[in-house]
């Protein structure tokens, strides 16, 4: 159990403002704080924060305690579990009357392990070589504590011969178990970088493989303490730095974390091999600084930076984005000595809003009209989620960038009837919702066609060839990706989807071979048994059907 007295020295240690920012936008209102109620929904904020009185209260829904409830309510923890996780996010040393602590065992896990790691670093020469030929200095690897990890026998002797449990080590993310049951090592071969909390706690590792291992770069798992969605690599160094300087620098990767730190540019932080998600937003909300979203040029960086603008701009965020030219990125750039021409790019960033109204109208062919009506209705879609004045103060840009009246943008204009003449159907909007679906997760594509052929979506086809070609810029697909009223699927909706689209198809390639007059009589007969007794069944029991070719039947 853990100690009373214990309990109440944590209590003392923590200010529950900044418990509950790590989680929840909070702004200040008088001698309190308000927001939004994480508990229920609200568009009027009754969620309020008394630091004087170290407690929250909900006006609406009327929850309300102090830092160990809002961890127990939020993280749906219980009250042990709740004071540990507590404890681990500020350091705080928990005593215990019996028993033990499982995010104590865990976090003096994760250090002697990164101890190790370190110590490993020292003996590899192709690892040190590695991260010398990327221009990261002896004083960087330091500072940043990168270590390496040799092969995953070495991993399990470790643990072993430091007496870990291995369960410990699964839970704490060094270790996985196979399908037989036996542990193996997550992270092999790879330079590691530690990855901490925003209060200096250890919570997981980052690893940069030097075999030929296809993941480049991979995480520890979710755990209890490693969130990546909440989680910014590099924040516990810079936060000094940003709450002083009021800037915050958000890049792609530790090395351009570790880059920028190393040319002075010390606000410098990375999200965790995941796009910037609204997790994210109340740890850059800390210490209100402008936000400079700093991505690599190429397609992924430019996808990836619109959506990011386009949160940060709804969210009331000031800030620009700087898209690195030539395919280079930042890391590179300064081990090559060209820290100024960064300096330069970071002074002249585009800011956010210009630069989504911008991006969404050069993803359009402005040329054609119905293009351009789309690309209207992306760009007021985009300028609806700013406030009134925000919206004012940008219309006159966006009227610029289209080529169009400023009046067209007015409330008058009704954005329902322009998405009505883009997207007229509801099929249509079925089989964009499986484009963007395959858009955003590539992995599926492949699976999707087994079972679908291009000639299925009719005057989509074309689309859809570009879709599985890979062609990002393609002004149609670039549409689609930030078209808010087009949802991405999980897989059992994609799949249902996909149901209703062969059976569909192939309903109607039962009644156009019954109308052809070409076919022998034993070809259609064969044809049409073929779909109405073996495929229309097995959709119907939720089967998906391998595409077959009428042709070749």
């Amino acid at each position: 159990m853990i100690d009373n007295a214990s309990i109440e020295s944590l209590k003392s240690s923590i200010d529950i403002v900044d418990v509950v920012g790590n989680y929840v936008e909070l702004k200040k209102a008088g001698a309190n704080y308000k927001a939004n109620c994480p508990f229920h929904g609200e568009k009027t904020p009754s969620f309020v924060v008394s630091p004087s009185k170290q407690i929250y209260h909900c006006f609406g829904c009327g929850a309300g305690g102090d830092s160990i409830k809002f961890m127990m309510e939020i993280e749906k923890l219980s009250y042990p579990e709740a004071i540990e996780k507590l404890a681990s996010m500020y350091n705080f040393s928990l005593l215990y009357t019996k028993g033990s602590s499982d995010y104590s065992e865990s976090r003096r896990l994760l250090e002697s392990v990164q101890k190790w790691y370190v110590k490993n670093l020292d003996l590899n020469d192709s690892a040190k070589k590695y991260l010398h030929d990327r221009g990261v200095s002896n004083s960087s690897i330091e500072a940043f504590e990168i270590g390496y990890v040799g092969k995953g026998q070495e991993v399990m002797h470790f643990l072993n011969s430091n007496l870990f449990p291995m369960p410990k080590a699964e839970e704490a993310g060094i270790i996985a178990q196979g399908e037989r049951g036996e542990f193996y090592a997550r992270l092999v071969e790879r330079v590691t970088f530690p990855i901490y909390s925003s209060n200096g706690s250890i919570v997981g590792f980052g690893g940069r493989t030097l075999s030929n291992h296809p993941a480049k770069y991979i995480n520890s798992p979710q755990t209890k303490l490693f969130n990546k969605s909440r989680l910014l690599y590099g924040y516990h160094r810079a936060k000094e730095r940003i709450y002083a300087n009021k800037k915050l620098i958000v890049c792609e990767g530790y090395l351009d974390v570790i880059m920028f730190h190393q040319a002075g540019f010390g606000e410098a932080v990375a999200t965790l091999g995941t796009a910037l998600t609204a997790e994210h937003l109340p740890l850059l909300r800390k210490g209100n600084p402008r936000i400079i979203l700093a991505y690599d040029g190429d397609k992924a960086g430019v996808a990836a930076a619109l959506k990011a603008a386009q949160m940060l701009s709804a969210g009331g965020f000031d800030g620009g984005v700087v898209l690195f030219p030539d395919g280079q990125d930042p890391a590179d750039m300064i081990a090559r000595g060209r820290s100024e021409d960064v300096a330069k790019l970071l002074r002249e960033s585009n800011p956010l809003i210009p630069f989504v109204i911008e991006t969404i109208s050069r993803s359009y062919d402005l040329s054609d009209p119905r293009a351009k009506e789309a690309a209207f209705a992306g760009v007021k879609q985009f300028l609806s989620t700013l406030s009134p004045i925000m919206q004012d103060a940008y219309i006159p840009t966006a009227a610029t960038f289209l080529s169009l009246s400023p009046t067209l943008f007015s409330k008058g204009a009704e954005l329902s009837k322009v998405r009505e003449r883009f997207s007229q159907k509801k099929e249509d909007v079925e089989l964009l919702s499986i484009f963007k679906t395959l858009l955003e997760k590539p992995s599926l594509v492949d699976d999707v066609l087994n079972v679908i052929d291009s000639s299925m979506f009719g005057e989509y086809r074309q689309l859809f060839e570009a879709l599985i070609q890979e062609e990002r810029e393609h002004p149609q697909l670039v549409g689609l990706s930030i078209d808010d009223t087009i949802q991405t699927m999980n897989g059992e909706e994609l799949k249902k989807s996909l149901l209703w689209m062969l059976g569909s198809y192939y309903t109607q390639q039962y009644q156009m071979i019954a109308k052809d007059t070409s076919l022998s009589y034993q070809k259609k007969s064969f044809y049409m048994r073929k779909i109405k007794m073996d495929i229309i069944p097995r959709l119907k029991r939720g089967e998906l059907v391998a595409y077959e070719s009428f042709s070749t039947i």
